[in-house]
């Protein structure tokens, strides 16, 4: 079996494919309000050539795909992809990452379509402080969207929450609650600098441990559970059994070392990172007629110049030009 391995042995066997740019909301940490350059739709790639390039994917040991953006589900007819995906020999494991606005009306279309996981960014069950962060009062609907995935059968339904200092500290203990009470699963992501705003500065981090503790003096004690080390997410489950949580803590803990992801940005570039300085543009290929074989080179050649790790914590780190929506969450 090919599978994809760096110089550092690191094995990847996990796709992010974004689909779109475009989002709905403005989070003040990741969208302008205004004056945002869009890839031309022209430029995007089509069902067609994701579904090529996932199955090329697969061939080479990608067992794992997930879908994002901006947000996609602004993709139109979004359901024919997953099912494309889905039925990719190979793939075992097909996620999405969404604000969760649309989702509501697309839970269970794309639940039959072959979703069975959904991660959902929230930061706040706030509806002022909602309105603050993203520039829209659209709360209700994210919290519909997450119930309806709920009753879709989706498992895990995880909420993405963004920990920024100075912001979402009064939102960190009644997520969990609310993830004990639903079933669901929150995941605290410390603040990276993927900010369009120029927001970011390491002390408006809010860091993992901080959130820890504070959980486990206020809700219940947190357990550490044992994970697959290359994991992002760090993952605990509440000592009383009701509820797990985990955190990203690609500040205080960079998961470099065990790092098995690659990117493929709405516009056909492949990043062997997220805070890569490079990427390589493969649509090209995708609608030049190139051969399968000369894709699947072009993936491992991404994958064999992969870096040992983005140095975040470093004076040497440098930020990507692209914000986060533009790569892809």
């Amino acid at each position: 079996m090919s599978e994809l391995r760096d110089t550092f042995g690191r094995l990847h066997d996990n796709l992010r494919i974004s689909v779109t740019d475009r989002c709905d909301i403005r989070c003040m940490y990741c969208m302008p309000e205004r004056e945002v350059e869009f890839v031309p739709r022209d430029q995007i790639l089509t069902f067609e050539e994701i579904e090529r390039f996932a199955r090329i994917a697969a061939g080479l040991g990608v067992r794992e795909v997930r879908i994002t953006g901006g947000e996609p589900l602004l993709r139109k007819g979004l359901p024919e992809l997953v099912a494309r995906l889905a039925a990719i020999p190979g793939i075992e494991d097909l996620a999405l990452t969404t604000n969760g606005v649309l989702l509501e009306e697309m839970a269970v279309p794309l639940f039959d379509a072959g979703l069975r996981r959904v991660n959902v960014h929230l930061d706040t069950l706030d509806r002022e402080r909602f309105i603050r962060i993203t520039s829209r009062d659209l709360l209700d609907r994210v919290l519909a969207g997450i119930h309806a995935c709920l009753r879709a059968g989706y498992s895990p339904v995880k909420i993405n929450t963004v920990a920024v200092k100075g912001l979402v500290e009064p939102d960190i203990v009644p997520l969990a609650r609310f993830a004990r009470e639903t079933g669901c699963e929150v995941r605290y992501i410390e603040f990276m600098p993927l900010d369009a705003r120029g927001l970011w500065q390491r002390d408006r981090v809010l860091l993992a441990p901080d959130i820890l503790e504070t959980l486990s003096r206020e809700v219940a004690p947190l357990v550490p559970l044992d994970t697959d080390e290359r994991a992002p997410s760090l993952d605990y489950e509440f000592a009383d059994g009701r509820g797990r949580i985990g955190f990203v803590a690609s500040v205080s803990r960079p998961f470099c070392e065990h790092c098995n992801r690659i990117r493929l940005t709405a516009d056909g570039h492949l990043r062997y990172c997220l805070f890569a300085l490079e990427e390589t543009d493969v649509k090209p290929l995708l609608r030049g007629g190139a051969p399968d074989a000369c894709i699947a080179e072009t993936i491992a050649g991404v994958v064999r110049a992969k870096w040992e790790g983005h140095e975040i914590n470093t004076a040497r780190f440098v930020a990507p030009q692209r914000p986060m929506y533009s790569i892809g969450g």
